[in-house]
């Protein structure tokens, strides 16, 4: 769907073929350095547009981390007057303190018609169930602007919010008929979850449930088919971004992840050596090429992937992108390297009679320890299987353990329906007034 967009940005179809994608990137690139030069944090780093020849140069430049984002909170990477910030942003902190961004209003059109590119199609015939956080990061946001850009209603049901739990969740897109639900992998195994122990089956009961659009965890192939089963073979679309960038990739009509290469610049960077390329294995490096407020320049993501150039049938013309996980997802144990991926595509590559849908594991000096849920019936099977697989997959000592349905993930989490309760000053002889001011 072709969208008039205010700001002068491409849209697909503006180039055929990776060389004008490339030309494209080149022309922008002077203009991303040039905003760039006005913030104090690029001062110094950076080389003047007119130094630069092309793309070749900018692998030259230095590599931008986390540390730096870091280093430089709040407004170190501001590079417009505070007056035309239209918002401000925190990442999570999982992997440390929290990154700052800000996006002027010309940002999110930018960010918000990435996201809508999707396979999925949103429309106004659309009711989109945004489950994903608001506050501070920006994955919420940009979705609930998407959607409203193309005319779809929104259902702002956050996940850090005590108003909303999973229970509530399989009421609203049941009774709302839900047609898109924008969430984590595993919030859509969790529903799924909630909506069986109620009494419903995931994959009738919720007929107007076209598309699970899904962002924020690896997603192996089987984990995927895993869901789709689940919620009666409906498609699960991918997305891949961050809160510095917005989204950074999505899938096609022929299911391929592709990045928005068009509005940044990627590059496969290997910490080891350096060097940078525009396709192969390695750390995500992106230049942004549009970006108002916070430019972008040699930005390291720390996701491992793998990207190639390759024609597609959906004549996008964007290279393709395998998301490989995060270091930090990856363990040691004994002389062996674990990655959460990789245990992932085991456990969903369990027979579908099994049940499996909630798994965990840890790495300990010598082994790796793994519990998974099954039905009773199969419960001893799958661990005997998994074991055996990721032994043969993974060439560790493992321990895997069996464990009921609702022992990992308690009937509670499924069911709990809890009245939220605003901070309140006066109580009755039999209520708890130390909640006083508490949200509960």
């Amino acid at each position: 769907m072709r969208t008039a967009l205010a700001r002068d940005l491409p849209v697909l179809g503006d180039w055929r073929g990776f060389d004008e994608l490339h030309r494209l990137q080149e022309e922008r690139v002077a203009w991303t350095l040039e905003r760039a030069l006005r913030t104090p944090f690029h001062q110094g780093r950076l080389r003047t547009p007119s130094s630069m020849t092309g793309i070749d140069d900018l692998s030259d430049l230095p590599v931008t981390g986390k540390s730096d984002l870091r280093d430089a909170y709040p407004f170190g990477l501001l590079a417009v007057e505070r007056e035309r910030l239209a918002t401000y942003h925190e990442s999570s902190g999982t992997s440390g303190a929290p990154t700052a961004s800000y996006f002027t209003d010309g940002d999110w059109e930018d960010v918000a018609d990435r996201f809508a590119r999707s396979r999925v199609g949103l429309g106004p015939a659309d009711t989109v169930m945004v489950r994903t956080p608001y506050a501070m990061l920006t994955t919420g946001h940009q979705a609930h602007r998407a959607a409203r850009a193309r005319g779809a209603t929104v259902v702002p049901a956050d996940n850090r919010t005590l108003v909303v739990t999973g229970a509530r969740v399989v009421r609203l897109l049941r009774d709302l008929d839900v047609t898109v639900a924008w969430s984590l992998p595993t919030e859509c195994l969790l529903w799924g979850a909630a909506a069986r122990f109620a009494g419903m089956d995931p994959g009738r009961d919720f007929p107007s449930l076209r598309s699970l659009l899904v962002a924020g965890e690896s997603l192996t192939p089987a984990r995927r088919a895993a869901i789709s089963r689940l919620w009666g073979g409906i498609p699960v679309i991918q997305d891949y971004g961050s809160t510095e960038t917005g989204s950074l990739a999505g899938e096609c009509p022929q299911g391929r992840l592709h990045l928005w290469a068009d509005r940044f610049l990627p590059q496969v960077y290997d910490p080891a050596t350096g060097r940078s390329s525009r396709t192969g294995m390695g750390h995500l490096v992106i230049t942004t090429l549009y970006r108002e407020a916070m430019p972008l320049v040699r930005y390291d993501l720390a996701d491992r992937v793998r990207i190639r150039e390759e024609a597609c049938e959906c004549g996008w013309w964007l290279p393709t992108v395998e998301v490989l996980g995060r270091e930090a997802e990856v363990r040691g144990t004994g002389v062996a390297q674990v990655s959460q991926s990789r245990l992932e595509a085991a456990v969903f590559s369990l027979p579908e009679r099994y049940g499996v849908l909630f798994w965990r594991a840890r790495t300990t000096s010598d082994h790796l320890e793994v519990e998974v849920e099954a039905v009773p019936e199969h419960a001893d099977r799958a661990a005997a299987e998994l074991e055996d697989a990721l032994r043969a997959a993974l060439g560790v000592e493992c321990r895997v353990r069996g464990r009921a349905q609702g022992e990992l993930v308690p009937e509670s989490v499924l069911s709990r329906t809890d009245d939220f309760v605003k901070p309140r000053s006066l109580f009755g002889a039999d209520e708890d007034w130390d909640r006083a001011f508490d949200y509960h």
